[in-house]
């Protein structure tokens, strides 16, 4: 079993000021994997000071050495991605394939897309022709605390703490609890690259403690948190009485909209993407919308392709999804399912309960819904499990009152082959993001959302202006 008590702060390895264990379970089989240390006032105290201390000069490092550090991460990163993989499947629950390509790479892709977007971008610049005395400065807010969370916890890690290092603010990064491994191994990264002390510290701990305790910390000057819409209105909360910035990337209940004329595989596509991770992603298209001459059939293949998704331990190789993360998590999902039943909603796969011969583990069936109506619990809560729910609908104006009807607005999804159909249906969806015909997004591409889903973006050069001041100076002269 592992043990790491310890937290990452002003560059050494320190212990808690007050011992606190806290078991880590192995969501495959319900066992203890990994002993850490919830951190308090005085934990969270020290781990601010230090990246105060560290603030102004990191903030004047020039942008050549922040790149060549930034790279030595990366570097240190890629050769360490085994054990990264091992350390998420672990804690998290993901099928090893999952974790080393996807979970691992977002790590790394996200990387890669802020050093290219540091090399192009310009800190200093002139206010335009009409102003030639005139520069507007973009400068690091200061310091940052980073709250992420346990389902795909190195692309969250990334988005946050490459760019608040390449934008010069130092941080404080709390992991989710529940899945803190990837975290210390980070921080073991970031040690081995060099970054000086205290611009980068770690202290574990959970939303009511570390969480709160940064959040309203007078010399945090901005949080960036990733999770539940309740946490973020905590969140904001806490800030408010030091006016700090707040960038929030929070849940999500994506509408995937098929038209008739769509490719003939969209459904069984849009099932696999939904229970991706095991359904745990904010960004999953988890509300499939058909239209009508294409429903009955689409039911019978959204049915199939759940039923033919295996399930197994994380340490499995295979294309299998793993468990849920938690008993927690596990519960609330399998209430939801119960709810969908005793609503109304045609249960046409999965259901209650674990998979056949699955009887330790927080493994759920992967299940599908069919003729979900708009005053369903299963249609307007965030599931995070691999629940899919389908409905019908009549025509362009249908789908898109039924995909904008929720207080979320993360992802939304368009599959048809009439081009300019999918352009107005996407400039009319409420929503950051828009996927349509399963084109994935850029490298550097700006994640987040409308509505309850947050504010903020994240990669490239949107994730670093998310860390930035804007300064205008007049009566320059060049130096």
């Amino acid at each position: 079993m592992i043990e790491n008590r310890n937290f990452y702060i002003d560059g050494q390895w320190v212990a808690p000021e007050t011992a606190n264990d806290f078991a880590v379970i192995n969501p495959s089989n319900e066992e203890v994997c990994a002993t850490i240390s919830l951190g308090g006032q005085a934990d969270t105290d020290k781990a601010v000071a230090a990246a105060r201390r560290a603030f102004e000069s990191w903030a004047a490092v020039p942008k050549a050495d922040k790149l060549a550090l930034l790279e030595k991460l990366l570097e240190v990163y890629n050769q360490r991605s085994e054990e990264m993989a091992q350390a998420i499947s672990l804690e998290m629950g993901a099928p090893l394939d999952l974790a080393r390509q996807q979970q691992v790479g977002a790590g790394s892709w996200h990387m890669e897309g802020f050093i290219r977007a540091l090399r192009e971008f310009e800190f200093d610049r002139p206010l335009g022709a009409h102003a030639p005395k005139e520069r507007t400065l973009l400068e690091p807010i200061g310091v940052a605390a980073l709250i992420t969370p346990w389902n795909w916890p190195m692309n969250q890690i990334v988005l946050k703490a490459v760019p608040a290092m390449a934008a010069g603010c130092t941080m404080v990064l709390k992991p989710s609890e529940i899945a803190p491994l990837s975290g210390l191994l980070f921080a073991e990264m970031v040690d081995e690259a060099g970054l000086p002390p205290g611009v980068f510290n770690l202290v574990n701990g959970d939303g009511p403690g570390v969480g709160s305790q940064l959040s309203a910390h007078p010399d945090v000057d901005m949080v960036s948190f990733t999770g539940s819409s309740r946490a973020g209105i905590a969140i904001s909360k806490a800030a408010a009485a030091t006016l700090k910035r707040v960038s929030l990337e929070l849940g999500g209940k994506g509408a995937n909209i098929i038209f008739a004329d769509a490719d003939p595989k969209a459904v069984k596509q849009g099932v696999i993407r939904c229970m991706r991770n095991t359904g745990q992603s904010c960004n999953a298209p988890t509300r499939m919308l058909v239209e009508r001459s294409r429903y009955d059939e689409a039911v019978e293949q959204a049915a199939e392709a759940a039923e033919a998704t295996t399930v197994g331990p994380a340490s499995a190789e295979g294309r299998h999804i793993g468990p849920v993360v938690s008993e927690l998590q596990y519960n609330k999902i399998q209430g939801l399912i119960e709810k969908g039943i005793a609503e109304g909603a045609r249960l046409v796969a999965g259901g209650p309960g674990r998979p056949e011969g699955l009887n330790r583990g927080y493994y759920v069936r992967p299940t599908v819904f069919a003729d979900v109506t708009r005053d369903m619990t299963i249609f307007r809560e965030e599931i995070f499990g691999p629940v899919l729910s389908v409905m019908p609908f009549d025509d362009e104006e249908d789908a898109i009152a039924i995909a904008n009807d929720t207080v979320y607005g993360l992802t939304n999804y368009i599959q048809s082959s009439d081009d300019a159909k999918r352009m107005r249906v996407a400039r009319r969806l409420r929503s950051g993001m828009v996927e349509t015909n399963g084109v994935g997004f850029a490298q550097g591409s700006p994640f987040g959302g409308y509505k309850q889903s947050g504010n903020g973006r994240e990669g490239g050069v949107f994730g670093l202006e998310d860390f930035l001041e804007i300064k205008a100076v007049t009566g320059w002269v060049a130096e």
